[in-house]
């Protein structure tokens, strides 16, 4: 398999505060799934923002599909690196209905409204289409929230702890339906959590990160 994301001699830190980040390198194949795991605070969504384009690494380099995305000199935009990203807040615009929602990052095609429905249906939320953020549960939020990220066909899609404020049951079904469709679709995911069993049921590779190194397994 080809390789989607290359991350090479990173290096990150805030200000003149100890790294968070010590000559990282790391690499993901096509549609494997990776989990970043470790400690508040200790630099896992500070790599996922590298990696998405919201932070600057102070060395080192970032390629998507071998195309230079992030280096100390250069920053492509985020907008411009194709990924899909679903954080801890859902994120959703609470002035679109459920529909437009997912359609957001699609208005440009012609297709929009049957790729929508498509994905309404993949997540479950297609009874839901009409109604607003606030309208409907945690759940149903989460689940238009990856349906919003995957339609728009990301390289990789990133995830920062999309499944922490879900109560134990739902989260469990979440995970099981969410690797389902990963895996059916063959995409490359990167994941932050802080739940070890979590990074053990979606991962094939997992990147611990410690107070002094960052273990890659």
């Amino acid at each position: 398999m080809k390789k989607i994301l290359e991350i090479s001699n990173l290096f990150h830190s805030y200000g003149n505060e100890i790294s968070t980040i010590k000559d990282f390198s790391f690499s993901l194949k096509d549609g494997e799934i990776a989990s970043i795991i470790g400690a508040s605070g200790i630099g896992k969504t500070t790599l996922l923002r590298i990696i998405a384009g919201l932070e600057e690494p102070a060395e080192g380099e970032v390629r998507i599909k071998e195309k230079l995305v992030s280096s100390k000199n250069f920053i492509l935009p985020p907008e411009k690196r194709n990924l899909g990203l679903v954080v801890e807040d859902r994120a959703l615009f609470p002035h679109l209905n459920v529909k437009k929602n997912v359609m957001f990052g699609i208005n440009y095609m012609e297709e929009k409204e049957s790729l929508t429905r498509e994905f309404l249906e993949l997540f479950k939320v297609l009874d839901l289409a009409d109604k607003f953020p606030h309208e409907i549960s945690a759940g149903q939020q989460q689940r238009v929230a990856f349906a919003r990220a995957l339609i728009t066909n990301p390289d990789i899609l990133l995830l920062d702890e999309p499944f922490a404020a879900l109560d134990k049951k739902l989260k469990s079904d979440l995970h099981v339906e969410t690797k389902k469709i990963f895996k059916e679709k063959g995409l490359s995911v990167v994941l932050v959590t802080h739940d070890e069993d979590e990074a053990e049921y979606f991962s094939d590779r997992i990147i611990e990160f410690k107070e002094d190194q960052i273990i890659i397994k």
